[in-house]
């Protein structure tokens, strides 16, 4: 029995020093910065709301789970060391680079845009609002030596925010320089065309026309079946004829 005991004893602990490598709770820029560069840690989860002073760069793979937190840019822009996010200055809240990841309920605001995905595949689960952004809410691009496809995923569950999108600030778009990004909701792909910019409706649009919302198939290959069958019929009524 004691035995039993101490090698339960044993295996609790040696499970909570790994759930304790794998995640981490950040509060603050420096604390962000750290765990990103940190391999061990999996999962990092905002544990208060944070507020950034410079990009933040992902070039490894990582779950960041903003638990309902904010990160907040609130640097300088542009060569003009401007305040107003509307300057140019190549500010994204979070830049996911060449990896992969998943990215869950937080809010991205303050920067140029609030996401780039970089030749990456990064997966949007939860509430991702990018609203207070000076350009657009999230980029899908290729920058100087990326060779894959920029590829955002998400689900029937995931919800898009963007209190201040309009002609000018989109919430999703591709640069005129990048011609092969994907946009995948609920395992349906869609590339999109270099120079789109999509605003919330749009994206959900963009895969309602594509599904038959009966059987869940395309509205485009349902009808083609269609076609045919009528005209199958009418070659054989032909034949009976002949």
């Amino acid at each position: 029995m004691l035995k039993k005991l101490f090698f339960c004893t044993i295996l609790f602990f040696t499970m909570t020093n790994v759930y304790a490598l794998d995640s981490k709770v950040v509060n603050n820029q420096e604390e962000l910065k750290e765990a990103l560069s940190d391999s061990k840690i999996t999962t990092i989860t905002l544990g208060s709301n944070i507020e950034t002073t410079e990009k933040i760069n992902i070039t490894r793979p990582v779950t960041i789970d903003g638990a309902g937190y904010t990160i907040r840019y609130v640097g300088k822009f542009g060569s003009s060391q401007s305040s107003s996010n509307t300057v140019w200055g190549g500010i994204y809240v979070l830049h996911f680079y060449k990896t992969t990841g998943t990215l869950r309920n937080i809010k991205l605001t303050g920067g140029n845009a609030g996401l780039l995905i970089n030749g990456s595949q990064v997966k949007l689960e939860g509430t991702i609002d990018v609203s207070g952004n000076g350009f657009g809410g999230i980029e899908l691009g290729k920058g100087s030596g990326v060779t894959e496809s920029s590829h955002a995923i998400l689900d029937s569950n995931t919800k898009l925010v963007n209190t201040t999108e309009s002609s000018d600030n989109p919430t999703l778009w591709v640069p005129k320089d990048t011609d092969d990004s994907i946009l995948e909701i609920d395992g349906v792909k869609q590339e999109l065309e270099a120079g789109n910019e999509l605003s919330l409706e749009e994206i959900v649009e963009l895969f309602d026309i594509e599904e038959n919302p009966e059987t869940s198939d395309s509205i485009i290959i349902y009808s083609i079946t269609f076609i045919l069958s009528i005209l199958t019929l009418i070659f054989i009524k032909q034949k009976e004829t002949i």
